[in-house]
Order: structure tokens, then C-alpha cells, then sequence
């Protein structure tokens, strides 16, 4: 007698990301690329090289689970010099393969079944999925366009006795926008006398375009409840190494641990010895990126203030939010195919970061961590409609 089984998925409302959607689209249909959030210009050579004499010179095997601590220790070192902030390279830094790791083990570490996660809409599409996974239900704060500020009455009308874990991003993935000391102070306010907990985002902290970033680094009370996310990808334009780290009080570092062991144990160990030798040798090697991307936020935004598209502003991150509704009543994601095929621009709907997202709104984002003539290229095929 044959047996039958039915799979059930554990995340049955997710398929294939928008990113690998668009980015395949724009190579069958031969389209300038601006949805993938990737550079497409080398980093720095040294970079490449102390990471190849680290492979020919040996540094090959397991690196420590929690990180070389070369590489701990010059990023300790970074975060005192950027945010006055000293912490234990020992105790409260874990190098990860990539950010998006160690989102996903701070959320496996500390939500439980039915814990609730609070989120700013629009979210970065791997929070809900790692949330779900950990038996956790999402709650939502819609940021509105044109400044996408928190709304902090909503915010605090979502907490309650099953709220473990808020979820930040700042410089905020798509929209551009920057968190304030404000909103910062407004954060702790809300939570100080509530078991919860707080991941930030900071992977896009060095590219901010305003007179300084806001961390949680620089709040002392907040940071003792935060685990932090950075990532050398997006800093040293590297995204395909998938090096990142997570900064936390030692409590919280260790039982982050216990879910990062097994997930990837350790991350590429050549990467990390060219990682923490650069950072040794250029202390302020992140001081110029923030300039580096406005000059080609600018680029974007100045060859295309002549078309029917709005600009909306950015303050931060590579991300240019555009607003199309001048020109098409499609919705945003079929708008992003026709721009693929009929304009040769991939770009990415923002309604995929909502759960529900507000209603007529026509928002598409494009990326400019591109070389400049790419960037020029798209923007007068964009500037013809």
C-alpha cells in the first residue's frame, strides 16, 4: 500500500524574492539593472589582495565561531571611534556571514512561540519569513511617504504583554529615510518599562547624507536591550564576501551564539584576516562613504528632475525612491516589469515590503551604487517618458 504525504510549508506565502525576480528579467531582456542593491564597480584592490595573500599564505581553515579576533578587535575599535562607544571584543561582537544571518539568528535566538515582533512598514523581506520561522507573529507600523517618519502613538498602541522584539532599519532599506535622536530617545521611552527587546539594522550607518547618523549605538540605555547589525558588504562594497557582525551586551551575545554555532559556525576566514588587516592599516576607511554616495545619489537625482517622475528624498542608504504616478495607473510591480521591457530599467515595486501597502501609492526604487555612466544611461531612458 502506497503511503501519501502532504507537505505542508512552513512558509507558504513566500516564493522567490522580488530581487532575484527583477535581476533575471533584466538579464533575459538585456536591461540596465538598478533593482538588486549591488555595486557594479571593484572595491578597493588593496582589499583584494591582503584577501588573496591571506588564501596563498594559509588562512584557510575554521576560523573561531565567533570570529578571527583580529577582526572583533579592530571593529571594536570602530565603533569607539565613530559612536564613543566601547565594547568587549571577547564578550559582545560575532562576526556572521552576512547581515542578513545575523538577523536571522537574533530572531531565532530571542522570539519564542507567539511572541510578537514589531516592524516599520515598509520592512525588508527577510524580517517577517525569519519571524514566522521562529514562531513569532508581526506586528506593523506604517511609515508614510513623502518623509516616512515613525509614527510613535502607533507605535505604542501595538505593544502589550507579548511584544518581545522590535525590529528597526536605519538608514532605512528602500526608502532612504534616516531615524533622528528623536526618534531614538522616543524608541526607549516607549519599551523602558517593558520585557522588550531591540534589533537594529545599521548595515547602510556609514552612507547618510544628513550631518550625522543615528545609532543605537550612541544611546546608552537602549543598547544595553539592542543587538546591532553591520555589514562589511555594504561598507567596502562587497557584497558577494557575505561578512557581517552583530554587536551586543554579553547576555544577549551568548545566547545569539547558541543559534549562530549552528547555523554557519564560522564565516570565511581569508575574508575576515583581509578584513580586520584593512581595517588596521585605514582606520577610516568607511569616512568617505557617505560623500561617495551622494555624489552619485546626485548624479540620479539631477539627470532626472527634468522628467515626469517625483523624486522622493533620500537621505541615506543607495536607495532612490521614485514616484511614477504622472505616468502610469499600472500597479507598481506590473510598472516595473513594463519598465524591463519596454524601457530597459529594472527597478523594484515598494509595495512588496508592505504587508498592506497604502492604497493608490506608485513608488518604484532604484539603486545607485552604480558607475556613473550606468546611472546616466538609465536615467535618460527614464527621462524619455
Amino acid at each position: 500500500m502506497a503511503i501519501t504525504s502532504t507537505l505542508v510549508s512552513k512558509l507558504p506565502s513566500v516564493g522567490t524574492t522580488i530581487f532575484t525576480k527583477m535581476s533575471a528579467l533584466a538579464v533575459e531582456k538585456g536591461a540596465i539593472n538598478l533593482s538588486q542593491g549591488f555595486p557594479d564597480f571593484p572595491p578597493d584592490v588593496r582589499l583584494l589582495e591582503r584577501a588573496s595573500q591571506a588564501i596563498l599564505t594559509g588562512n584557510n581553515q575554521y576560523a573561531p565561531m565567533t570570529g578571527l579576533p583580529l577582526l572583533r578587535e579592530a571593529i571594536a575599535s570602530v565603533i569607539e571611534r565613530h559612536y564613543s562607544r566601547r565594547v568587549s571584543a571577547l564578550d559582545e561582537i560575532t562576526v556572521t556571514s552576512g547581515a542578513s544571518e545575523a538577523i536571522f539568528d537574533a530572531i531565532a535566538a530571542f522570539v519564542h512561540q507567539g511572541d510578537e515582533v514589531v516592524l516599520f512598514d515598509p520592512a525588508y523581506d527577510l524580517y517577517e519569513p525569519a519571524v514566522t520561522l521562529a514562531g513569532g507573529i508581526c506586528r506593523r507600523v506604517t511609515l508614510l511617504a513623502p518623509d516616512f517618519r515613525p509614527d510613535w502613538q502607533a507605535f505604542a498602541e501595538l505593544l502589550n504583554d507579548k511584544t518581545r522584539l522590535v525590529l528597526i532599519n536605519t538608514p532605512h532599506n528602500p526608502t532612504g529615510s534616516c531615524w533622528l535622536a528623536e526618534d531614538v530617545d522616543a524608541l526607549w521611552q516607549a519599551i523602558a518599562s517593558r520585557d522588550i527587546y531591540v534589533l537594529s539594522d545599521e548595515v547602510y550607518e556609514f552612507i547618510h547624507f544628513g550631518e550625522s547618523a543615528v545609532s543605537v549605538h550612541q544611546h546608552a540605555e537602549l543598547a544595553k536591550r539592542s543587538l546591532v547589525v553591520s555589514s562589511f558588504g555594504k561598507s567596502f562594497h562587497l557584497t558577494g564576501w557575505k561578512v557581517g557582525y552583530i554587536v551586543a551586551p554579553t547576555a544577549l551575545t551568548a545566547e545569539l551564539r547558541k543559534v549562530h554555532q549552528f547555523v554557519s559556525f564560522c564565516t570565511a576566514t581569508p575574508l575576515q584576516q583581509a578584513l580586520a588587516e584593512h581595517l588596521l592599516a585605514l582606520p577610516g576607511a568607511s569616512a568617505g562613504l557617505a560623500a561617495f554616495y551622494q555624489q552619485k545619489r546626485d548624479v540620479l537625482r539631477n539627470a532626472l528632475v527634468a522628467s515626469r517622475f517625483t523624486l522622493l528624498p533620500c537621505e541615506g542608504t543607495y536607495f532612490q525612491l521614485l514616484d511614477y504616478s504622472a505616468i502610469s495607473d499600472l500597479d507598481d510591480v506590473a510598472f516595473c516589469e513594463w519598465l524591463i521591457d519596454q524601457v530597459g530599467v529594472a527597478a523594484i515595486p515598494v509595495s512588496v515590503f508592505y504587508q498592506q501597502p497604502p492604497k493608490d501609492q506608485r513608488l518604484i526604487r532604484l539603486c545607485f551604487a552604480k558607475e556613473e555612466r550606468t546611472l546616466l544611461e538609465a536615467a535618460r531612458r527614464l527621462a524619455q517618458l
